[in-house]
């Protein structure tokens, strides 16, 4: 992995049988929400790695993924417990999106007011 030289931090499902290291692209500073229609009804709030930031320690038999639209984001998820762990955005898909609740020693109440995408009026769905 040639991700950035932060260290990894370690991210895990509510069941635990999916683990990944992951290192961020800015630390916890690219926290934001989206009101698209998808993570409008999922709620959690995502941080950037990089593609190459993320390592699958164990678990991928449980990851499922999930896409709709244009089938340019992948979202994925753990088949056991349902929890969201990470995706690949449609925004910039040389990314991830990161579950910030799903990372160890991180609580999403301590990051405060956390910006909003506007999703719903994404740049991609423009007939300009």
């Amino acid at each position: 992995m040639s991700g950035p030289a932060t260290p990894a931090l370690r991210l895990t499902c509510h069941c635990g049988a999916v683990e990944l290291a992951v290192h961020l692209s800015d630390g916890l500073a690219t926290a934001r929400r989206c009101d698209c229609s998808f993570c409008a009804r999922r709620g959690a709030i995502a941080v950037s790695a990089p593609l190459d930031g993320i390592e699958i320690v164990r678990g991928a038999e449980s990851l499922t993924l999930y896409q709709f639209g244009t089938g340019t984001a992948k979202h994925w998820f753990c088949k056991t417990c349902g929890i969201y762990t990470h995706h690949q955005r449609r925004s910039n898909p040389n990314e991830y999106g990161v579950n910030v609740g799903c990372l160890e020693g991180v609580n999403p109440r301590d990051l405060g007011a956390v910006p909003w995408v506007d999703g719903i009026n994404h740049p991609a769905d423009r007939k300009d």
